[in-house]
Parts: structure tokens; sequence; C-alpha cells
């Protein structure tokens, strides 16, 4: 498949010791490798079949028939809620859901709404009482959810949600894998294991939001293709967050980045913890954000396939991601003491240039 085939041709590690360069006298470093866990060992596959429209209508006419019957009015102040929160916390993103059919509109209230209340299951205000038997009554509130038995309103509009769309639980389940990962695991080894968490928290969120997204008819790609293009925008979108914390996170005692290419670059745990940024940092850094770069260049293609209504938004976030890398760069990858942002003119100007690309055809280089 092409986007498949794109991230392949980039996948060959580079030599990992730092040696002279005789000529010049500096040093050489690395290029950072770009493959993650694969595809198949993450059974997207399985996900896109169960998730496509067509897959076993039996299944679907069953579900269709037992879904919840809730009070219109209760299902209408459910929906309200999520666009609340969506709207307060992801601006720009919401912004661009306006756009979209209403009934997709808010089913993706929903889901973010739930993805969010499991992220502040780690990093919220009671994340000093999270624990693994918290994750499993979330994960059994999960299975409720899909069973037709919400146990508040929000779930309520997520219960919803699923009867309407063809969405598997597994990307949701894999969501709260990844939180026990963060309650477990404050160091990674390689890139690997970084690859396997950006997957479970923000991969997954990709998967969950193309059945409700929807492929255009014009659409010159495969769903898988489509599909996986949608995880690697989450994974890129997970790496900038990461590279765009890397003091907050340093404060918390967790450092995010392998430990093996910081080693490459004669780096350790304690030049993040000492916050000085020096020239071997700043090369570092440089890697580290091409390597974001690379899944963002490979999201571009799939985010042209989508509905064109639900575009916008995605298209928001690819471009407004890329410039948190651009905001790390003009602050001399300085990521140990500021916190790079986007400012509020740059996000209003960047939302006419997303829509823009939202509106033009589907395209792939072919």
């Amino acid at each position: 498949m092409l986007v498949r085939q794109k991230c392949m041709s980039h996948t060959a590690r580079a030599e990992v010791t730092l040696a002279p360069n005789q000529s010049s006298g500096m040093r050489v470093f690395p290029e950072l490798t770009k493959q993650g866990v694969s595809l198949a060992d993450l059974r997207i596959q399985e996900i896109v079949k169960r998730q496509s429209p067509i897959h076993n209508p039996v299944i679907r006419q069953h579900l269709v028939c037992r879904k919840p019957q809730f009070h219109p009015l209760f299902l209408q102040e459910a929906y309200e809620r999520c666009r609340k929160i969506c709207a307060e916390y992801a601006k720009s993103f919401y912004l661009g859901t306006l756009l979209m059919t209403e009934e997709r509109q808010k089913a993706i209230w929903a889901i973010y709404v739930w993805c969010r209340r499991t992220d502040e299951l780690v990093d919220g205000p009671n994340a000093d009482h999270m624990s693994c038997e918290v994750l499993e009554r979330w994960e059994e509130r999960l299975h409720d959810i899909f069973d037709g038995r919400p146990y508040d309103m929000l779930d309520a509009a997520l219960t919803d949600t699923v009867f309407n769309f063809p969405l598997d639980i597994k990307p949701f389940r894999d969501m709260i894998e990844g939180m026990r990962m963060d309650i477990k695991k404050c160091r990674y080894e390689n890139f690997e294991e970084l690859y396997l968490y950006c997957y479970y928290v923000a991969g997954t969120v990709g998967l969950m939001s193309v059945p409700v997204m929807g492929i255009s008819p014009e659409a010159l790609l495969p769903a898988q293709s489509v599909y996986n293009g949608a995880l690697y925008l989450g994974i890129g979108n997970q790496l900038t967050n990461i590279l765009r914390d890397v003091g907050e996170d340093a404060m918390r005692g967790r450092v995010y980045l392998p430990q093996d290419e910081l080693a490459q670059f004669g780096l350790s745990d304690k030049d993040v913890f000492s916050r000085k940024v020096t020239d071997r940092w700043r090369e570092f850094m440089k890697e580290q954000i091409t390597r974001a770069r690379f899944y963002f260049n490979l999201a571009e293609e799939a985010a042209s396939q989508l509905d064109k209504a639900s575009r916008w938004p995605v298209w928001s976030a690819l471009m407004l991601y890329r410039k948190i890398l651009d905001a790390i760069e003009d602050n001399d990858y300085d990521n140990l003491t500021k916190r790079a942002y986007v400012g509020r003119t740059k996000k209003l100007l960047t939302l006419p240039l997303a829509f823009t690309r939202s509106v033009s055809s589907p395209a792939t280089t072919m």
C-alpha cells in the first residue's frame, strides 16, 4: 500500500556511533530510525475490517436492534455537554468540526470527551490516586458503554455513537493500555518502545475517528492506507507533545526520549535534568523533530482521502502541530526551560490555510 511503502523506504538506521569528521573536525551525529512497531503487530488490519461499514451486515443489524433507546432530550443534553467540553479544551479542532454533518459532529465530540477523560485519569487533578485498579474499572465501564449500559450522561453520548457508527472497541482498550504504561513506566529504552506508547495514547484516536469522519467516495487510496495515515498523524502529534513537554516531564521525573538515542548523541538523563541546552542537545533535537515531521508527511496523503466535510479539523491539527515543531526551532531547541506554543494570531492565520487544503480534491503520490 502506498503509505506503507513510503514509510518503509525511510526506515534504515544510520550508524549509531559518534565519530569525528576528519576533514572538518566537526562531530558527525547519527540519523535516527523512523521505523516503529509494524502495523501487523498492532493488528490494524483487523480494526479496519471490523470498522468497515459493510463488514458483517448481520452483526450491524443486530446492533441496530439492541440500540438503547434514550430520551431525545437526554441525548441532546449529553451531546451538548460533549460539545462544550470540546469547544473549551480543543478550540481549533472544535472549530474545524463545525463543517461536519450534525451526526458526525456529535460523534466526534463524544469520542473526544471519552479520550480526554481517559487521559485525565493519569494527567488530571486526581492523578495522584491513579492505580491499575482504577484503570481496570474504567475498562469495565468502557465495555458497559459498548454493551449499551452507560454509567453517566457523557458515557451515554459515546454509547449512542458506537451504535450509530461501526466503531471497534480495540482502539479504546488500547488507549487505556497506554494509560497503564504511563503509571508503570517513565523511561523508554528505544524508539520501538516509544512508538508503541505513542500508538496507544494517540494513534488510537485516529483509528477511532476514521469511521465517523468517513472516507471520500473519490478517495484514491484503499481504506487500509487511510487508517495508516490516521495512525501516523497520532504518532506525529504525540512525538510533538513529547518534544514540547521535555522540561515539564523532567520536573515530574519522566523522560520520554529513547535512552539509546540519547546515548548515541553523548547525552543521558542527567543532561535532561540539568536543563542546559548544549550543541549536542540541539543536534539531538534536530533529529527528533525530523522524525516527527516524517510522520506528519505520511499523514498528509490520507488526510485528503477523508470525506470532504470532515477534513478541516484534521488538516488544522496537522498544520498546527507542525508549527509547534517550528516554535521549538525558533526557541533555539530549548525545550528544557521553555514550552513551545503557537500563538493565537498564528493559529487564526493557519485555519484558513487548513480549510483550503481540506477542500482540495483527493490526491496521492503515485
